[in-house]
């Protein structure tokens, strides 16, 4: 009879007190595509995955013919050599020790009782279109409110939860407000809301908030992101292109509530729809959105290789959640994609006429990026379209009258602006490049297709367009519907809940997260597209749910037990957004201009950020008028360069797609908030405002200031606290006007009068506390 190794049976002494000591865990019924495939795909697809390149002994565990064929006996472990080499000793383990890959105990715990089960395979999750699943009972029954709160109920019940109590009034606004809208709401709507004591008082604030234009600026921050919106090429010299209607387009889409296969449609393919009109041109910039180059020596074969990969990248994971940018190279290691999938998804957008800025692009600012048309935003065109109607009914003896609204109208044509827009051409061909080398042209030529997996499309002519592609995308029929309405059914759940019932929101692949609630997500989706791709409609589902109203308040117990907060036991806490911190230091100073749409604007920066750019040299030149005071969606976008400000909130460059910002936690952004021009000029005029109550008295005043800032009134020890700061400041700015004049000196003329100047220094600075504190730039 042989020994056993140690190292084996301390191994499996291990797996035995993970099995014993989870009973929870031996009790679940495992699920392949929850439980296992995170395992297979993180540990073993690399070498024995999709890739045949790469295939390691021409063994395949993402498949189950091929792995049940060579190494894995169902219900046996001793005869699966699977299970007998990742406990096998250092030599022989799999793993290999030198991938650097190691499975816990838990891992192999898991795969045990996987192959004891009979080593089940279900297709990927992401891969399956939405099915309905039956609404499960819950013991609660008067917590819900919809039947998304009752998948979420029964989920928290089954891990032994409970959910948080509804949050309190003040805070509830200020998070549906800042959710929907990117500000906070103003002392009259905290008061409104407070008294309105009718049942459906909640769901009116909502439709209110989902009315306004606000609401459009505040979804447009986070699609534009998808999408790396920018005002600059990124490449070289990085210089200033035109693009900024297409920012009012995604606005005006969100706002007027466009259907979301129709959105899809014209920014795809928006110059193939029928008569295609000016906002679907418009629209079509989407395709031009990429980081381009304007050097004189650049190879031109090269960087329309490039420009094809980014298209791939970004339309794989804006509509479709995948990593497709994966298989420029190579067959993907972790998903069914191919290096042939990546070169015909890139053939869709062959046509598009985007080499003229090889010829004619220059250092100028801004840069030429043929085709572009000038254009009036949508509500531009109605101004223009009512003055011309008014024009055309004054009476001919009406000269003054005649000259007054052919002026306007002269004006308005000349507020126009250039925007990029897509043009098709005679495709190009494309060509599979073999490892990604734009110089091997040994590879084939091949046409638009989806991913081989996936099916066929539909094609309306014998080429398959753009517009053939934008249409299967959305068609839950005979399409990826289904797939496109769970990819961002996911990413407004994250934008509401903090985090996305799938994690990855931007790989729905094998190396990301199962949801953890699958069958809430198939809902979602089936009741998108049900509802004829209904933004707001999906919006407000999430919003009037038990649920999302609870406190984010959690017990020590629940935090230890879920501390992601993955069964929405609770709300979540998070720091605002980067546009959306500075949008509240100038709403709560006043200073915010609520000027809708238009041209980017140029808020201050440090002096000298731009010493760097070259091609050409600039200098960066700041509003000086009202333009200064938008909100943060208008704030020119330099990839390069990117705003300071918004960079230490992790803005990010939009050189790729961005699915979710990361929130970090430096002095860098409490820096900002203390010595941005930005902040010091918005605390001054907080102070203004806060000096302006008839009462002269610091704790009115205080309460005041706390009222504006976080919707309620300090407590007795942050009065204390600000107290004493402000008297501090204030014996120092009488003793020294001169600080007190230079600290208030942007746009101020300050009074002979020391002691206001001095009051007026003192009060800022409390307000700079303010701006700096945790609540100010958090929402609950």
């Amino acid at each position: 009879m042989s020994m056993i190794p140690i190292r084996t049976i301390a191994l499996l002494t291990a797996i035995s007190l993970v099995m014993h000591g989870h009973l929870a865990f031996a009790d679940k019924p495992l699920d392949y595509n929850r439980d296992v495939r995170p395992i297979l795909s993180e540990n073993c697809f690399y070498c024995h995955g999709p890739d045949p390149e790469h295939r390691e002994a021409d063994l395949r565990f993402d498949e189950e013919e091929s792995a049940k064929d060579y190494a894995i006996v169902p219900g046996d472990l001793e005869s699966s050599e699977f299970y007998q080499r990742i406990i096998a000793d250092a030599d022989t383990r799999m793993p290999p020790v030198e991938s650097g890959k190691k499975l816990s105990a838990k891992d192999i715990a898991t795969l045990k009782r996987w192959i004891e089960q009979g080593a089940q395979y279900d297709k990927h999750w992401a891969y399956v279109p939405p099915k309905s699943h039956p609404v499960p009972d819950v013991q609660h029954k008067d917590w819900p409110k919809s039947d998304i709160d009752r998948f979420l109920l029964a989920k928290i019940e089954t891990e032994g939860l409970k959910p948080s109590p509804e949050a309190d009034k003040v805070t509830l606004l200020r998070r549906v407000t800042f959710d929907l809208t990117g500000l906070p709401p103003t002392v009259e709507e905290l008061q409104a809301y407070q008294n309105d004591q009718s049942p459906d008082a909640f769901e009116k604030v909502v439709d209110r908030l989902l009315a306004s234009d606000r609401f459009g600026e505040r979804m447009a921050i986070y699609w534009l992101d998808l999408v790396r919106f920018a005002d600059t090429v990124g490449y070289h010299g990085d210089q200033d292109h035109n693009i900024s209607p297409y920012r009012d387009y995604v606005l005006d889409a969100f706002n007027a509530n466009l259907p979301f296969d129709q959105f899809t449609r014209e920014q795809l393919a928006g110059d193939l729809l029928p008569d295609s009109t000016v906002d679907q041109k418009i629209a079509s910039g989407y395709n031009r959105l990429l980081q381009t180059t304007h050097e004189g020596g650049l190879q031109e074969k090269e960087y329309l290789a490039i420009y094809a990969a980014d298209r791939v990248r970004n339309v794989s994971q804006v509509w479709m959640g995948a990593t497709v940018g994966c298989a420029q190279c190579h067959t993907h290691k972790y998903d069914p994609y191919t290096i042939d999938d990546f070169y015909r998804l890139a053939a869709f957008f062959a046509d598009v006429d985007e080499a003229q800025h090889f010829k004619v692009g220059t250092n100028a600012l801004p840069t030429k990026r043929p085709p572009e048309i000038k254009v009036l935003s949508q509500r531009e065109r109605v101004k223009l379209a009512e003055l011309q109607t008014v024009l055309a009914e004054v009476p001919s003896d009406n000269q003054a009258e005649s000259q007054r609204l052919q002026k306007q109208i002269d004006e308005l044509n000349k507020s126009a602006r250039l925007t990029m827009i897509t043009q098709s051409i005679k495709p190009r061909p494309m060509r599979v490049l073999p490892r990604g080398n734009w110089l091997d042209e040994s590879g084939v030529i091949v046409t638009p297709a989806i991913p081989t997996f996936l099916g066929n499309i539909d094609a309306t002519q014998d080429r398959a367009t753009r517009l053939d592609l934008a249409n299967w995308l959305t068609d839950p029929q005979h399409g990826s519907g289904g797939l496109t309405a769970r990819v961002f059914a996911n990413r407004l759940w994250y934008l509401f809940y903090g985090v996305g019932l799938s994690a990855s929101l931007g790989d729905f692949g094998g190396q990301g997260e199962p949801p953890v609630h699958p069958e809430l997500l198939d809902y979602l989706a089936i009741d998108f597209y049900q509802n004829g791709w209904d933004v707001k409609r999906l919006v407000k589902t999430m919003i009037m749910t038990s649920a999302y109203q609870q406190s984010s308040f959690a017990s020590e117990a629940t935090r230890e037990q879920d501390p992601y907060n993955r069964f929405y036991s609770h709300q979540t806490r998070h720091r605002l957004p980067a546009e959306m911190i500075r949008d509240n230091a100038l709403a709560v100073s006043g200073l915010l201009n609520l000027e809708y749409g238009g041209p980017s604007v140029k808020p201050y920066q440090p002096a000298g950020y731009y010493r760097h750019l070259n091609f050409p040299q600039r200098k960066y030149q700041e509003d000086k008028n009202q333009q200064q005071w938008r909100r943060g969606v208008y704030v020119h976008w330099q990839r390069q360069f990117l705003h300071p400000s918004l960079k230490a909130f992790d803005a990010p460059s939009r050189e790729e797609c961005t699915v979710e910002r990361a929130r970090s936690n430096t002095p860098l952004a409490a820096l900002a908030l203390l010595n941005d021009p930005t902040y010091i000029e918005a605390a001054r005029e907080f102070a203004t405002r806060i000096l302006s109550s008839e009462a002269a008295d610091d704790n009115v005043r205080l309460n005041r200031a706390y009222m504006l800032a976080l919707s309620r009134e300090p407590d007795s020890n942050e009065k204390e606290v600000l107290g004493q700061i402000l008297n501090e400041n204030r014996e120092i700015y009488r003793q020294d006007t001169d600080s007190a004049a230079k600290l208030l000196e942007i746009g101020l003329k300050p009074s002979d009068d020391a002691i206001e100047v001095a009051e007026l220094a003192a009060w800022t600075q409390v307000a700079r506390v303010i701006f700096n504190l945790d609540e100010f730039i958090t929402r609950n």
